[in-house]
């Protein structure tokens, strides 16, 4: 039973080098933050138009899914313009209890969040936060742009509290061959057009692209879900809640007490 998850959770990379846009894991780093810093000011404007309806409402509604309530201390990491870290202040009814944590200080500079959340320059890997901290732990769409799941999910359990929660929002590829071959058709090919037309930064068409490109090349939800279970999550599962696009997920977990 333990030689399976083991093999699973050796590839640590979320997914396999993308050489069209960098060279090595090191100019990954200096890319994707680049391409963030740059497109910020876009993002939620086309996030808005195509985001298969993952606004705010639905974030919200995931968290309290995963368990988040009222009161609760939590952390957001990849809070990128704060789409999350929305509905997370709305749920706690305390602004100052919410923290974000990006690597794109662009990102966070466009975010819009309630006056009391803190915005923290940070990596997934390196949390800049004490041990149980934390009583919450979220994370929407920014799993396919860490550099190890391995490391990540270890931090993420470092710093929150026994009994803690965690959820992670995600996107991943049909199961189907008809399915991925119309959403790579929509993200690839509709998507960039669009961005040409509604996008005001240059980089904005090709953030898309690589946005599909991720999202085709990341391991499969089973090896999120052993990754999690590998770094002390327990109740671990890949919560579907809109079963006619079944491209959205919720990896929810909790930490032992």
């Amino acid at each position: 039973m333990t030689a399976a998850p083991e093999k699973i959770a050796a590839a640590q990379a979320p997914h396999v080098p993308l050489t069209d846009y960098y060279a090595d894991e090191q100019a990954r780093l200096g890319f994707v933050r680049e391409m963030f810093d740059s497109t910020a000011e876009d993002y939620d404007r086309m996030e808005h138009i195509l985001g298969f309806g993952t606004g705010v409402q639905y974030r919200s509604e995931a968290l309290e899914r995963a368990g988040l309530k009222s009161g609760m201390r939590i952390v957001d990491v990849g809070v990128g313009t704060g789409l999350v870290a929305r509905g997370a202040a709305q749920i706690v009814g305390d602004a100052t209890l919410v923290t974000g944590v990006d690597p794109s200080p662009g990102m966070m500079a466009n975010a819009k969040v309630p006056t009391g959340v803190t915005l923290v320059e940070g990596r997934a890997e390196t949390i800049p936060f004490p041990d149980a901290h934390f009583d919450f732990l979220s994370m929407g769409y920014a799993l396919r742009h860490i550099s190890d799941l391995s490391v990540a999910f270890s931090e993420f359990n470092r710093v929150l509290k026994p009994g803690a929660k965690l959820c992670l929002l995600e996107i991943t590829c049909p199961e189907s061959a008809w399915g991925k071959f119309l959403l790579k058709i929509y993200m690839k090919g509709f998507v960039p057009l669009l961005a040409l037309v509604v996008g005001r930064k240059q980089n904005t068409r090709q953030l898309w692209r690589y946005y599909w490109d991720t999202i085709e090349a990341c391991v499969p939800p089973k090896q999120v879900v052993a990754t999690l279970e590998a770094a002390g999550f327990t109740n671990v599962r890949r919560h579907i809640e809109h079963k006619g696009l079944s491209i959205l997920a919720e990896y929810q977990a909790t930490k032992p007490e």
